[in-house]
């Protein structure tokens, strides 16, 4: 069904902070969202990428999830946290809790990247958190991503911020001497 709507895959949510009863609730049961991809996987012949929390086992959620038919994975999804209205005495979000991200969760975004390239090096994985630089996004290259995706940055820095990424990559590799980004994935590890 996604084909026929033009899209080139599919991101399984199984981690947003926000949903109760999905998202990161869904996203701590590696057979619950083994199953989730198995019953996609049926549906259709798009890559299915699974985006993944820190809050839960997800080098096992990984792992059963390859064994159904999961492509790649993206990683991370926001961080569970909360902000207290200290006027009105309680939570600002109804939900209580809520996903924080941005720069700060990057250094954490990062670890979890080198890990799953640590563990799964042919598998595609999709580096988010924190991506607000040239130099952000590479890092999570250098960990093992294969691509990585920009949120919060676009608030900050709006549109722009994909060509400074963009040339900033382009000038780094060209100054030191590689000829394709392929060539930059995973390159931390070969320490």
């Amino acid at each position: 069904r996604g084909a026929a709507c033009g899209a080139d895959a599919i991101e399984l949510n199984v981690s947003c902070p926000h949903v109760k009863g999905l998202g990161v609730e869904l996203g701590s049961d590696p057979g619950e969202v083994a199953e989730a991809v198995r019953r996609i996987r049926r549906e259709t012949g798009l890559p299915i990428f699974v985006k993944l929390s820190l809050h839960h086992d997800y080098l096992r959620v990984v792992e059963e999830c390859l064994k159904v038919g999961a492509d790649g994975f993206t990683a991370i999804n926001t961080v569970r946290a909360m902000v207290i209205d200290v006027y009105a005495r309680k939570p600002v979000l109804s939900n209580v809790y809520g996903g924080y991200s941005g720069p700060a969760i990057k250094p954490i975004a990062v670890r979890v990247v080198y890990e799953l390239y640590e563990h799964f090096p042919r598998t595609p994985i999709i580096g988010v958190g924190g991506v607000d630089s040239w130099q952000a996004a590479l890092e999570f290259l250098l960990a093992g991503a294969r691509a990585v995706g920009v949120g919060s940055a676009i608030a900050a820095k709006n549109l722009t911020v994909f060509r400074e990424i963009l040339e900033g990559l382009n000038s780094y590799l060209e100054s030191e001497g590689f000829s394709s980004i392929e060539e930059i994935i995973g390159l931390a590890h070969d320490v």
